[in-house]
């Protein structure tokens, strides 16, 4: 009975460490009914403009530019319309290659992938404001750190908007919107932001993580998918969430990136997450707008005040702009999953020993030491009981030959040897148990955070965040084809063949299951999580095997001193 119970514990292990990330969905909040926008004046509908005319689409494609060049980014922003729909980051690339592309995040409305920012005006009681198609001019040609540039429009009747856009040292984008009312009648603003992607984004799927619409807002986070949005858009005439409070941000966030607009964290804002159906085909926005309007009177003026985060989810990036500039929770843009409290620390202690030993693969080998160091009294427990059954194992065998046609009789004197020689039968599972959170939260720092992303190790390991790129299958690339175009599963890398075989060579130090049939399939592990690990990033692998090999060398040890001191145990 007790071999059973230690069996169906291995095995429930070995369920949550293969099936944990789909048991466990990633949650996704129900957004509150559609709220009415309240205004001190006469009610006005708080929304960005929501579409460009086609009309508009020809002249955005010869539209004048004043072009970006920031520290780390570069790009443009549209005349017409006002828009910043061109921006690449300097210091990443799509994949390793040197001649790779820089990663782009925002695109023009012309482009396959438009993605921009805009930042606006609703006005009231007839109001002629800025619109899509809108020609501002430019107080210069070339935005830069020392050099904002200020955007100009006048309506002709009187009211002259302006957006002064700056750029900081990163990847924030600052807009100062003024309206100059020359009329000689007062009038009422309502200043917006808004992020737009005018096309599907192809998401990983990850349950583990979350690419879609995503904001801090009335003191909460809100994430919602792009089939969410969708889903619920149709229901709530395109809305899928709304909600006001002071202080936070929205946007669209994606596993490395984030583009979110930041409204004055001092007002009070609306924000709203949408699904837009238009004639190229779907649309998604998050748009910000102050609750309050602004009552501009003759010969006066407004300012609002606003920001886009257009980058890397850097994590002490992030962490700057919450605590720096005030910007609430902003860090919360970081995934960091339901082990939060695992998570976090494990990511800044890599970060930590990273910066000491210059590298992440050996800064995951010293966590593991580390974690190792921590669990040391439970797993020495747990070998040195693995150990004396291992040495009980020929008295065991005599007990069954002995007692075999009585189950009753043998699980009596089983247990009665078990407690003479203070043995614990289910404890060689439970450091791997303790371990599995660990596990967990290591594998998603390494999948999650930015600066996993094309960090390399050693060898054929240019990034721990990526796969194993080796594969036995065509013979480590000796032969000129690729597996995987049969099937996935015909992936397998050296360092999970190394893990493999570390795993295998810690089985033979642990005693066999009584059952054969559980002895057989006990056998078959090392190959299941081979074939299992082959898949997930090689940073990941890395840890297993380096643990796998510590755990060989403690066990060995604490056998070899068991036989030293019980030598008895092994007698029949």
């Amino acid at each position: 009975m007790d071999q059973k119970r230690l069996f169906l514990a291995i095995a429930i292990s070995l369920a949550i460490l293969l099936g944990f990330q789909f048991l466990i969905p990633h949650p996704t909040p129900h957004p509150p009914p559609v709220t009415t926008h309240q205004a001190t004046t006469t009610p006005v509908k708080p929304v960005a403009p929501t579409a460009v005319p086609d009309a508009a689409a020809a002249v955005a494609r010869e539209a004048p530019r004043v072009k970006i060049d920031a520290p780390r980014v570069t790009g443009s922003i549209s005349l017409v319309g006002a828009r910043l729909d061109s921006l690449e980051l300097d210091d990443y690339r799509e994949t390793l290659a040197k001649n790779s592309p820089l990663v782009r995040l925002l695109a023009p409305r012309q482009d396959p992938q438009p993605t921009y920012v805009q930042f606006g005006w609703t006005g009231e009681g007839g109001l002629k404001v800025p619109d899509q198609n809108t020609l501002w001019t430019a107080s210069a040609t070339t935005l830069t750190r020392a050099q904002p540039v200020t955007l100009r429009w006048d309506n002709g009747a009187g009211v002259i908007f302006e957006i002064t856009y700056s750029i900081d040292d990163n990847y924030m984008v600052h807009a100062e919107q003024l309206v100059h009312n020359q009329s000689a009648a007062p009038i009422t603003v309502h200043p917006w932001s808004r992020v737009r992607r005018d096309y599907t984004p192809e998401t990983g799927g990850y349950s583990v993580l979350h690419e879609g619409l995503i904001g801090w807002v009335g003191g909460r986070l809100h994430d919602v998918t792009y089939s969410s949005a969708k889903s619920e858009g149709g229901k709530h005439e395109g809305i899928a969430f709304q909600g006001s409070g002071t202080g936070g941000w929205a946007g669209f966030t994606d596993k490395y990136w984030l583009i979110a607009v930041v409204p004055d964290q001092t007002i009070a804002t609306t924000t709203t997450f949408r699904y837009l159906e238009e004639p190229g085909g779907a649309a998604y926005q998050v748009d910000t707008v102050t609750d309050k309007a602004e009552a501009v009177p003759p010969q006066g003026e407004a300012k609002a005040a606003s920001r886009a985060f257009v980058g890397a989810k850097e994590v002490h990036l992030l962490n700057q702009y919450e605590e720096k500039d005030g910007i609430s929770h902003f860090s919360y843009a970081i995934d960091w999953g339901w082990f939060w409290f695992l998570t976090k620390p494990i990511y800044y202690a890599l970060d930590w020993l990273n910066a000491v030993l210059g590298n992440f693969g050996l800064a995951i080998m010293a966590f593991t030491i580390a974690v190792k160091a921590l669990f040391f009294p439970l797993a020495n427990y747990s070998y040195r009981s693995m150990s004396k059954m291992k040495l009980l194992a020929p008295k065991m065998q005599a007990l069954r030959e002995q007692y075999k046609d009585d189950q009753g009789k043998l699980q009596q004197q089983i247990m009665g040897l078990y407690k003479a020689e203070g043995v614990n039968p289910a404890s060689g599972c439970l450091p791997m148990i303790v371990q599995i959170p660990v596990f967990f939260s290591l594998y998603k720092v390494i999948f999650i955070n930015i600066e996993m992303r094309h960090a390399p190790f050693f060898g054929w390991i240019r990034d721990l965040s990526a796969i194993d790129p080796t594969n036995v299958f065509n013979l480590f690339g000796l032969i000129p084809f690729d597996p995987t175009t049969i099937s996935p599963f015909l992936h397998l890398g050296l360092w999970p063949l190394i893990m493999g075989v570390t795993m295998w060579g810690q089985q033979k130090l642990n005693p066999p299951p009584p059952d054969p049939m559980q002895a057989k399939l006990f056998q078959f592990m090392p190959v299941i999580f081979t074939f299992m690990l082959a898949r997930f990033p090689a940073g990941l692998v890395i840890y297993w095997t380096w643990n796998n090999l510590l755990t060989i060398g403690q066990q060995w040890l604490i056998m070899r001193q068991t036989r030293l001191a019980r030598p008895n145990l092994a007698r029949t």
